[in-house]
C-alpha cells in the first residue's frame, strides 16, 4: 500500500471520527442479555465493569445482565504470529469458540472489541488487512444470524512512541471499521479516534504521558475514555464530560458501591465462564465451576439492585 493510500486511509478516519461523534443509537428497551466480546483489553474489563455500573445506575429499573468473556490474545482475524508467547501458543481466534459462545449464552446485545492483536504488531499488510475484515464480517454475520444486536468498538490506540507503523495499522482498521457503519449499516462505537485524540492533548503539557505503558493495555484511565465513548455511542451523556471515573461515579447514589461491587461480579463470571464454554487459550484461571457461579453471581445481583434501589 503507498503511503499516499494510507494517507488516504487516515484522513478519512479523522473524517468519519467527527461525523461518529453524531451517530449514536439506543439499548432496545427489550435487551436484557448483553455480552462483551474481545482480546485481553475486554477480558481486563475495567471499560466493562464503567459500562455496566453507570447503564445500572442510570436506569435502575432495567433487568440487565452484563457478560464479560473477553479472552486474552485473541483476534477476529485468525492470526498468529511466528513465535507468540514465545513460541507456547498460536493466538486464539474467535471463531474457534464464537459458536459456543452464541448457543450457551444466547445474547441480545454483543459489544465486540478486536483490532489490536489483529495486525500481530507488524506493519501495515494486505492480506492482513482482509483477514480482519472477513473476521468481523463473519462476526456480524453469525450475530444477526441468531437474532442478536451487535455493536462494534474501534480498536483502542496503540502509543506511537512504541512504534508508529503498529500505530498507523490500527488507524487504518479503525477507519474501515467506522466506514462499515455508514456503508453496511453496522453499528459502531469510536473509541480509536478520541483515544488517540486524548493521548495527543496530554503530550502537549506532559510529554511522558501515557494511556498505556506498554502501548497496549490500557490503564484505568485507559479504560475510562473506552467506555465513556462507548456510552456516548449509545447516547448516553450525563456525567460524561469528566476524566477521572471516580468523580463520575461518586455523583451517583452508591455509585462507588455499586461499581465495586460490579467488579466482584465480574470476577466470579469471567474465569468460570470462559472455562464452561471452552477456549484454546492456556494459561488462564479455572474459575468457579459455572453453576457454583451462577450462585454467587445471582446473590452478588441481589445486592447490587437492592443499592441502586434504595430511595
Amino acid at each position: 500500500m503507498s503511503l499516499k493510500t494510507i494517507l488516504g486511509f487516515l484522513l478519512y478516519g479523522i473524517l468519519l471520527s467527527n461525523l461518529q461523534a453524531q451517530e449514536t443509537f439506543e439499548i432496545s428497551p427489550s435487551v436484557k442479555k448483553i455480552v462483551f466480546l474481545g482480546n485481553s483489553i475486554t477480558y481486563s474489563g475495567q471499560y466493562v465493569d464503567y459500562v455496566e455500573s453507570y447503564l445500572r445506575l442510570t436506569y435502575p429499573e432495567r433487568e440487565w445482565d452484563f457478560i464479560n468473556v473477553g479472552l486474552p490474545s485473541e483476534t477476529v482475524s485468525g492470526l498468529s504470529e511466528e513465535g507468540h508467547a514465545g513460541g507456547k501458543f498460536p493466538r486464539p481466534d474467535l471463531h474457534e469458540r464464537l459458536d459456543r459462545v452464541l448457543t450457551e449464552l444466547k445474547p441480545d446485545l454483543i459489544f465486540s472489541n478486536y483490532g489490536m492483536n489483529d495486525g500481530i504488531y507488524l506493519p501495515f499488510d494486505k492480506e492482513r488487512f482482509e483477514a480482519y475484515q472477513k473476521g468481523q464480517i463473519k462476526l456480524q454475520e453469525k450475530a444477526k444470524a441468531i437474532g442478536a444486536d451487535i455493536s462494534h468498538s474501534t480498536p483502542p490506540v496503540y502509543d506511537p512512541k512504541k512504534g508508529a507503523a503498529y500505530a498507523n495499522v490500527l488507524d487504518i482498521y479503525a477507519s474501515w471499521l467506522l466506514g462499515q457503519q455508514y456503508t453496511e449499516g453496522w453499528k459502531v462505537v469510536d473509541m480509536h479516534w478520541p483515544m488517540r485524540k486524548f493521548l495527543e492533548d496530554q503530550r502537549k503539557t506532559d510529554p511522558s504521558f501515557e494511556l498505556a505503558k506498554d502501548g497496549v493495555h490500557p490503564a484505568d484511565l485507559g479504560h475510562w475514555i473506552m467506555a465513556r465513548n462507548l456510552l456516548f455511542g449509545i447516547g448516553e451523556i450525563d456525567y460524561l464530560t469528566e476524566d477521572q471515573p471516580s468523580v463520575v461515579f461518586k455523583k451517583f447514589n452508591q455509585g462507588l458501591e455499586v461499581l465495586s461491587l460490579v467488579k466482584e461480579r465480574q470476577a466470579i463470571t469471567k474465569d468460570a465462564l470462559l472455562n464452561h464454554i471452552g477456549h484454546k487459550r492456556p494459561g488462564m484461571r479455572e474459575g468457579l465451576a459455572w453453576e457454583e457461579a451462577k450462585i454467587k453471581r445471582k446473590a452478588t445481583l441481589q445486592k447490587i439492585n437492592e443499592l441502586i434501589r434504595e430511595k
